[in-house]
């Protein structure tokens, strides 16, 4: 055989890239449909990867050329209210970037989660994403792991990893500002237990804009559980000692339904005389409520969405760090 008869080789993704004038991560993100990669730039990468008939088999292999196509995400509570739509817009993402999941829950143990860890590392997973149960800082993983890693809802102790939470104090300023908007003056707090990070964040938003508008606290934060049982013996404490009252802000959204509970069984009419609002936005609830209950949306899976993103930076080399928030957003119903 001459060596003009000598098959050629295949064209490879870092042709495409000499070719277009771009780098490997940028070719590998335009053949691979990221949104991070302007359209000129995309068009002239997938004309340079026709001219030199660049085969979706080699673009497969170029695309996973040491990397396994593989993520890992591990939660602490599988089950939880939170953790769940979080996976849900992460592995939505993921699929839009073809890259294959596995899903571990740890339970809240940390043994159960070192385990899930070196599974997870053992098959060469190209990066993690850590999720927490609620928002309190959690330890961090490590500095030392081969692959990247993105926390979300739970930051990490450490600021030199990558933290995506949503804006609590934010939402809580958001909330005041939204009643005050609606002419409400006499405002309260009903809230979940003092030492969640959560219930401080959402008070301190709470009270500084109060505070701003010239506004008092009507009976102070009331710290409690995050029940609706609560919300009725709070509420019920509260109508009595302040019957001026015209706003109640709740800790979350079963507080709001044990509120509401109460409010109705007093002869007090929501909206009319009192509005009344919820947090998280756990539909069970809101649209389940009479009336049905304005809340805060804490955008959970945007932020897993967001959270699948940074992580894709980071394999391809654009690594974050420190805390990043999210804004949450007032969804109205009936009850505002």
């Amino acid at each position: 055989m001459t060596i003009a008869d000598k098959p050629q080789s295949r064209p490879t993704l870092r042709d495409v890239a000499n070719l277009a004038g771009v780098s490997v991560a940028t070719a590998s993100k335009a053949l691979n449909g990221r949104d991070q990669v302007h359209p000129d730039t995309r068009a002239r990468v997938v004309l340079a990867a026709e001219k030199i008939s660049f085969t979706p088999n080699a673009l497969a292999q170029g695309l996973i050329a040491g990397q396994t196509g593989t993520v890992g995400l591990i939660t602490g509570d599988l089950d939880g209210r939170f953790s769940l739509p979080i996976l849900m817009g992460a592995e939505d993402a993921f699929g839009k970037g073809k890259m294959s999941v596995f899903l571990c829950d740890a339970r809240g143990d940390s043994i159960r989660e070192q385990y899930h860890l070196d599974a997870l590392l053992s098959r060469r997973v190209d990066g993690l994403i850590v999720v927490g149960s609620r928002t309190d800082p959690r330890p961090s993983l490590g500095r030392n792991l081969p692959v990247p890693v993105v926390y979300a809802y739970a930051p990490s102790t450490d600021e030199n990893d990558l933290s995506l939470v949503p804006d609590d104090v934010q939402g809580g300023a958001d909330s005041v500002d939204f009643l005050v908007a609606r002419g409400r003056r006499k405002i309260a707090h009903i809230t979940g237990q003092m030492d969640y990070t959560a219930a401080q964040d959402r008070a301190r938003g709470i009270e500084s804009t109060l505070s701003a508008h010239g506004l008092p606290l009507i009976g102070g934060t009331q710290y409690g559980s995050w029940t609706e049982q609560w919300g009725r013996n709070a509420t019920a404490r509260l109508i009595e000692q302040h019957p001026d009252v015209d706003g109640i802000l709740c800790g979350n959204d079963q507080i709001a339904r044990g509120a509401l509970d109460t409010l109705r069984e007093a002869g007090w009419e929501v909206p009319g005389r009192v509005s009344v609002m919820g947090y998280d936005n756990w539909e069970v609830f809101t649209t389940g409520a009479r009336p049905h209950l304005t809340s805060v949306d804490i955008n959970l899976e945007a932020l897993g969405a967001l959270a699948a993103r940074r992580l894709f930076e980071a394999i391809d080399g654009d690594v974050r760090s420190g805390i990043e928030s999210l804004p949450c957003r007032i969804v109205p119903r009936e009850t505002t």
